[in-house]
């Protein structure tokens, strides 16, 4: 029996441009999830087997699936390390268009090689099914029945995880950035003169006169998977100092009421009231109206006098 169906490597690319526009036009769906199993772990080796491995004798079928799933875990490794040192990161949008744009070049290689190489029309496949005679060596079947029952028993899991979802344990996100927006540059060493603050110099070198504080941007993002309200204080060498907010001067920042998912960030001042060196200066993050203390941040920084 013959059936003629589109060439595998367009089925592949409209259902990744359907997988885009799910994840861009529609919220979490079990939709996603089924095209996007395949999406990371079939769609790039297949489009990278195909333009290697043009002439289908060469291959057959079993191989062909099987080295697709295994090329395809190490372009998404290698991808996904390639983020990590990126400024976009490994995070949602980034990781699927690089996959996106990896798979869609590997395909259009693969249909100009097709292109250049076979006369007739490459662009539908014929699949011949024998299935009384099933005409393969006793080691081809055996590793067909594997390769069906891992591809069902995948589907199954698959479907239990969907249908039964894990619920992960809710945790916030609580963090400082420095003047440049990353996790470096922080208020080192300041100059304290009659009390007032007329020099901070940061670790990149920095030198602030005007601010008369550290500045530094405090961040709280809510992962609890409910609405939490967070207070947020201020110690220095563990006394109790004020927060510069804006234009407002504070013991306590709060009530910090954030949805789960939502990020509050704001910039604070950091203004220490003595000398010393190697101060220790700790954000304290609490719940419960300031009662519960859930997580802290440290920063050491330098006070001289005015020589």
């Amino acid at each position: 029996m013959k059936i003629k169906i589109l060439n595998g490597i367009l089925i592949i690319d409209i259902l990744s441009v359907l997988l885009i526009l799910l994840i861009i036009f529609v919220p979490s769906t079990v939709a996603r999830a089924i095209f996007g199993l395949p999406f990371l772990l079939f769609f790039p080796g297949y489009t990278l087997v195909a333009a290697l491995f043009v002439k289908k004798e060469r291959m057959n079928d079993i191989e062909r699936i099987a080295l697709s799933c295994i090329f395809s875990i190490a372009i998404v490794g290698l991808i996904g390390l390639s983020l990590n040192y990126s400024p976009w990161g490994i995070s949602l949008e980034p990781t699927l268009y690089s996959i996106a744009a990896f798979v869609f070049l590997m395909s259009a290689v693969g249909l100009i090689i097709r292109a250049c190489t076979f006369k007739t029309n490459k662009f539908t496949t014929e699949f011949h099914f024998n299935f009384p005679g099933w005409r393969l060596n006793k080691f081809n079947k055996y590793l067909s029945i594997i390769i069906i029952v891992a591809i069902f028993g995948a589907m199954g899991v698959l479907g239990y995880f969907i249908a039964v979802p894990v619920v992960s344990e809710g945790f916030t996100e609580f963090y400082i950035l420095g003047i440049n927006g990353q996790a470096s540059d922080y208020p080192t060493d300041y100059v304290l003169d009659n009390g007032k603050i007329s020099q901070v110099i940061y670790s990149d070198g920095t030198l602030d006169t005007t601010s008369g504080a550290g500045i530094v941007t405090l961040g709280i993002v809510n992962h609890e998977r409910q609405t939490e309200v967070y207070y947020v204080k201020m110690t220095i060498d563990d006394e109790l100092v004020n927060i510069n907010l804006s234009e407002t001067i504070t013991d306590i920042l709060g009530p910090i009421e954030l949805q789960q998912g939502e990020k509050w960030e704001r910039e604070i001042g950091i203004v220490p009231l003595h000398t010393g060196e190697n101060q220790k200066v700790e954000l304290l993050l609490f719940e419960d109206a300031g009662t519960t203390l859930k997580d802290t941040l440290r920063l050491l920084i330098d006070i001289k006098g005015v020589e």
